[in-house]
């Protein structure tokens, strides 16, 4: 009985863990022994084959990243390489925007993420800085780590996860959320739309607002129903 009930009290821990914000984590070291969570469930054959098709057909290059089980409970399942993405209403023959830095992301969280890039990001940058953008500058994606300061696994350690740092434009001014998010007026708010596009896009979307892990950068995942700081 008392196995039974351990077991029972463990899935709950489980089931919950998807539902928490995160921070951004360290490494954790192999020799620690500690509880870990379940990993996400496995995005099915069909469902990242529609996602890769409608990824082509929105003009986004990537490469397919081969399905991933590492130790620790860490994986890269349904995975790809994002490198380009098109923008199709771009002014002044600017046709695609470059993505930096980022690592292999589930296909879905990339569907997503190009959604915003070209509907959410660049628009916003046209409106509101007066320039194109041609550059995303990412912190990365896949890292096998655990929440900071939580021995439950980030959302990074399935591919599921994508930190933002700084966003390039066409007139060589970078807009970074270390500087912008407290600097003029105008970075200001760019900065503050982009977020709140992106809490309608994605399951959890965290910034400096949050705590200081993210003082430099926008973290959006798939996990969680619409948390957003």
């Amino acid at each position: 009985m008392q196995r039974m009930a351990l077991v029972a009290a463990l899935s709950v821990l489980i089931a919950g863990c998807s539902m928490l914000p995160e921070g951004r984590g360290v490494s954790r070291a192999p020799t620690q022994q500690i509880a870990r969570p379940a990993a996400l469930p496995a995005p099915s054959v069909a469902d990242t084959r529609q996602c890769i098709s409608a990824l082509t057909q929105a003009q986004v290059r990537f490469t397919p990243v081969p399905d991933q089980v590492f130790g620790a409970g860490c994986s890269q399942l349904g995975s790809v390489r994002l490198s380009t993405i098109a923008l199709t209403d771009a002014p002044r023959g600017l046709n695609e925007l470059a993505i930096s830095n980022i690592g292999p992301v589930r296909c879905e969280l990339a569907q997503r993420f190009a959604g915003w890039a070209q509907f959410g990001i660049a628009r916003a940058a046209e409106q509101m800085l007066g320039s194109p953008l041609v550059k995303i500058e990412t912190m990365g994606s896949y890292s096998c780590r655990n929440i900071a300061g939580s021995v439950k696994l980030s959302q990074h350690a399935h591919a599921n996860a994508i930190d933002i740092a700084a966003f390039v434009l066409a007139d060589g001014r970078r807009i970074s959320v270390k500087q912008g998010w407290a600097g003029s007026n105008q970075e200001r708010a760019f900065l503050r739309t982009i977020h709140a596009s992106a809490c309608k896009r994605f399951g959890t979307v965290l910034g400096p607002d949050y705590n200081a892990a993210h003082q430099d950068h926008l973290h959006v995942d798939m996990s969680g129903q619409g948390y957003c700081r």
